[in-house]
């Protein structure tokens, strides 16, 4: 006799059927909802895979008509491929890493190791006038979870071209707007170092109450999002912080090209 028929044939109004019969039910809903787990896994891989590809063409302006593309898994996949020729990992030393795919990399796990020990990703984009960029990922924590980004430089390493963000849990019309176009176009322009021949780290202030005019360091905080500014201040301080050994050696070597 099946776990079933044995069921079946129980006093219906006693505790034991009652047990049993849940207990049934628990398992076979389980495994259910591990067999949907399963099948719907590559799909939700992808969803991630692209939107990561789609914030990283957004910081330098190539994430336009995606979404009225046919199909936009493609046409993500076809403008990645075409504006980000060369992916990179290095060190914070400035050397490349070996063996190490730069999307494939945590950068929430990095982000919590010493920064000797991290593995940095790096995107080199080529536009169509055959300009190059570097886009830098980033990561770092607002008021109520992560926030990332990604930032995206000129050839002279200092000067930023565009610049994309994105929140989990900001409150909306507060810390939220870091993710809209508005904050995020001020950043266009920005030098993340101070000096002509030596120069020094400063990265961007998000400045309550307004940068000043002309600031070329500063850009303006979120009225009423103080801490969510900070922490976005905090996470382009220390990202950008440990790619300056990898910003001196590239320079370096355009010199000497």
């Amino acid at each position: 006799m099946s776990l079933l028929d044995k069921i079946k044939s129980m006093d219906r109004n006693s505790n034991v059927y009652t047990i049993m019969y849940s207990s049934v039910m628990v398992i076979l809903v389980a495994m259910l909802l591990a067999i949907a787990s399963t099948a719907l896994k590559p799909a939700q891989t992808k969803n991630v895979e692209t939107e990561k590809k789609i914030d990283i063409l957004r910081s330098i302006g190539k994430a336009n008509g995606v979404e009225h593309a046919a199909n936009k898994h493609a046409f993500v996949s076809e403008n990645f491929n075409k504006y980000i020729p060369e992916q990179l990992v290095v060190n914070s030393k400035g050397d490349t890493i070996t063996g190490v795919v730069a999307f494939n990399v945590d950068l929430k796990v990095e982000m919590s190791k010493p920064i000797e020990q991290r593995s940095l990703p790096v995107y080199k984009a080529k536009l169509d006038d055959g300009s190059i960029k570097y886009i830098i990922p980033l990561r770092g924590r607002g008021l109520w979870g992560p926030i990332w980004g990604y930032i995206a430089l000129n050839d002279d390493l200092k000067t930023i071209y565009g610049a994309t963000f994105a929140h989990q849990g900001e409150t909306p019309g507060l810390g939220a707007e870091i993710s809209t176009p508005e904050f995020q176009e001020q950043f266009r322009g920005k030098s993340i170092f101070q000096g002509d021949s030596v120069l020094t780290f400063t990265s961007v202030k998000v400045v309550k109450g307004g940068a000043a005019p002309n600031d070329p360091h500063g850009v303006d905080a979120i009225s009423g999002g103080t801490i969510t500014s900070k922490g976005l201040e905090s996470m382009l301080f220390d990202c950008l912080a440990a790619y300056q050994n990898y910003f001196e050696k590239v320079k370096n070597s355009i010199s000497h090209e």
